[in-house]
């Protein structure tokens, strides 16, 4: 599955927020580490489809208001499939089966 850096770095602040929501508004600060500057519509725009697409793929479920024209996502929350994601991007390594052994 690719994921692009903006995808990435919203499923690690998810992850880095454990069980609770996430405000959208926290994920402008990506665009604060650049060196360009963007305006504010085009970040929007694309936060809003990163989040689109990543809620596609079961990777984010989203919460929010639907409206007859559009739907207006205001938190969001990762998945178990995001949670694993999220772990392979970090490079966590997962337990270890461990065999118990007898001591003599």
């Amino acid at each position: 599955m690719r994921l692009s850096k903006l995808q990435k770095y919203i499923l690690l602040e998810c992850y880095n927020k454990k069980y609770s929501k996430l405000d959208r508004r926290c994920l402008v600060r990506f665009y604060n580490t650049g060196k360009k500057k963007t305006k504010k519509d085009i970040q929007i725009n694309s936060i809003s489809t990163s989040i689109d697409r990543l809620i596609t793929k079961g990777l984010l479920v989203g919460f929010g208001e639907i409206t007859k024209t559009k739907i207006i996502i205001e938190k969001v929350r990762l998945t178990i499939l995001g949670r694993n994601v999220a772990k392979k991007l970090l490079g966590e390594q997962k337990k270890l089966p461990f065999k118990m052994t007898k001591s003599k």
